[in-house]
């Protein structure tokens, strides 16, 4: 059935991209083995129809791995080679799944390609693209440049965004520190989230990116679709590859890197602007950004602020030390080892308070920091954020300390609600914005029936006594 249908059915991908392709097909089927006279078992016909829909529309013998939400990605190392998957609870899993024909692998590849709207070929043997659901994929093909025969890596978009409730439900950071986040987010603190492969950088930024007020407008910059928010006035952004040789910039025709979407958010004056990761010359211009007002995020590779400082400051970044003091915030996060678990953690939550010209350094201040022996996370005793949002408002230190308990109880309440979908979060977030004083009123009514007040206070020195 499936060689016939290969030859014979109205296969057009523009066209079914509006339509059910899976009904599509299943229709096709049931004409086809209504003409042909042919009699299957209603289990068998199921089978058949499984596995044409698996081919055609899905990811063929992949399919179920990538239709599974617990998986992150999903890769392939060459031909006869067992494919691994990355699993968000047990981690890097051997699979079963093996091409062993190069020829099938190959196909698999260039389809893989036309899902991106990118073509592979001997010429152009390696793909980086991203499929219609907003998977990520990384591939090449053949043996031209990978010796193992063809390989491919895919992403799996998360559909449903990464929370501050999963943030504290999986231990990479404490209801206080997602409490510190989300002022410093209303308060237009630009930050970078710094780490290593698969520390669960761009989780963090998706999460304290919810806390953006519901009026703002924010562009969002990326590679490769991830970032995704609830709000109404965002603007998505994503580079594009051209075609052809490249020129004296070194950028093929039609090509629009993240430095050309950097420059262009500039001029839609947005209130936050959020870069999925810099890397390159685009990390100079975001900086000005941040130096003329705008509040903006972004992740990068790096193990700690002076990894961050060196790798700003030296090529192809090239940034001036002096405006790396535009920045207010960086978090450090970590994939390590507690026990017999690898676990994500925000390893570091530090304040970029000045500049020393005399030392040519600059000025931080840690105000959490994750102690890996106890796994729990330690408040360093002062924040410059609190001191500037008591200055600005014109706070008391006990105001403050009633506005930062309001904000942890609301979190806390979401986690006892075990609320995991982003819509009902920003909902809550919405309302507090509108009603403070009664909203947390609420969480407290519901976490605390038998009183009227939550009791719960920071620990000792959650807000230093200035």
């Amino acid at each position: 059935i499936k060689a016939t249908f290969e030859m014979i059915l109205d296969y057009e991908w523009a066209k079914l991209d509006h339509m059910n392709k899976k009904t599509y097909l299943e229709r096709s089927v049931d004409s086809y083995i209504k003409s042909r006279g042919i009699r299957l078992e209603p289990i068998s016909e199921d089978k058949v129809k499984y596995f044409i829909t698996r081919d055609f529309v899905g990811y063929g013998p992949i399919d179920a791995m990538i239709s599974d939400t617990h998986v992150e990605d999903v890769s392939c190392d060459g031909v006869g080679i067992p494919l691994f998957l990355f699993h968000s609870k047990f981690e890097s899993i051997k699979t079963n799944v093996v091409f062993e024909d190069e020829d099938d692998l190959n196909s698999f590849v260039i389809s893989l390609g036309q899902r991106c709207g990118k073509q592979l070929s001997v010429s152009n043997p390696i793909l980086d693209g991203t499929t219609p659901e907003g998977h990520r994929v990384q591939a090449t093909y053949a043996r031209e440049v990978t010796t193992r025969g063809a390989s491919f890596t895919i992403r799996r978009f998360k559909e449903k965004p990464f929370t501050p409730v999963e943030l504290i439900k999986y231990g990479t950071a404490s209801p206080e520190i997602v409490a510190y986040l989300w002022l410093g987010v209303e308060h237009g603190e630009s930050a970078i989230i710094a780490g290593g492969t698969a520390s669960g950088k761009t989780a963090t930024l998706n999460a304290m990116s919810l806390f953006i007020p519901p009026g703002a407008k924010i562009v969002t910059m990326e590679d490769t679709r991830e970032i995704n928010l609830p709000h109404e006035n965002w603007i998505p952004a994503t580079t594009r590859s051209g075609s052809g040789e490249r020129g004296p910039d070194g950028k093929a025709a039609g090509e629009i890197d993240m430095y050309d979407l950097v420059r262009a958010a500039l001029r839609q004056r947005p209130n936050y602007i959020i870069v999925g990761e810099v890397r390159g010359k685009e990390t100079y211009t975001m900086f000005q950004a941040m130096a003329t007002g705008h509040t903006t995020f972004s992740t990068m590779h790096a193990d700690s602020v002076k990894g961050m400082v060196n790798r700003l400051e030296n090529p192809p970044i090239n940034c001036p030390r002096i405006l790396l003091t535009a920045l207010r915030n960086v978090i450090i996060q970590t994939h390590a080892r507690v026990g017999m678990d690898m676990v994500r953690r925000i390893k570091q939550l530090i304040e970029i308070v000045g500049f020393e010209p005399e030392t040519n350094e600059l000025i931080s201040n840690t105000v959490y920091e994750w102690d890996q022996a106890t796994d729990k996370f330690i408040f360093k005793g002062h924040s410059f954020l609190f001191d500037k949002i008591m200055e600005m408002k014109n706070l008391t230190h006990e105001e403050l300390l009633e506005e930062f308990e309001r904000r942890v109880d609301i979190v806390k309440y979401m986690v006892s609600k075990d609320m995991s979908d982003h819509v009902d979060i920003w909902n809550i977030i919405k309302s507090y914005y509108k009603d403070p004083k009664g909203v947390a009123e609420m969480a407290r009514k519901e976490m605390y029936p038998a009183a009227s007040q939550s009791g719960l206070k920071m620990p000792t020195g959650g807000v230093d006594s200035a």
